[in-house]
């Protein structure tokens, strides 16, 4: 029994969070435009193109973590503020230890 929702995307198995993705995004932009940063400053500060900036911001890229630093870093703040955001914790199977126990 698995209680997290998995997303797939067309090629197979990989999970993705999009409402995640789209919490970060929304933050990236927050940011960026209380800051007066245009996306092609973001561009210019990260070595990115203007494509790859907007897909970040759409959500439509999955972006990893040394972009996130990378952004972050181009914003002049810490990583952390990009994830302050509520963030629903599910409630989990047990862990093997405390099934195998039982």
């Amino acid at each position: 029994m698995n209680i997290i929702p998995y997303l797939f995307d067309g090629m197979g198995s990989q999970y993705r969070d999009q409402k995640f993705i789209e919490n970060i995004c929304r933050k990236i932009i927050e940011i960026r435009k209380r800051k007066g940063i245009v996306q092609e400053d973001l561009v210019d500060r990260t070595g990115f193109n203007l494509k790859q900036i907007g897909n970040i911001e759409r959500g439509v890229s999955n972006t990893s973590v040394s972009n996130i630093a990378a952004i972050a870093r181009a914003l002049e703040i810490h990583p952390r503020e990009l994830l302050d955001f509520d963030f629903e914790i599910p409630k989990n199977i047990p862990i093997r230890k405390e099934r195998k126990s039982k």
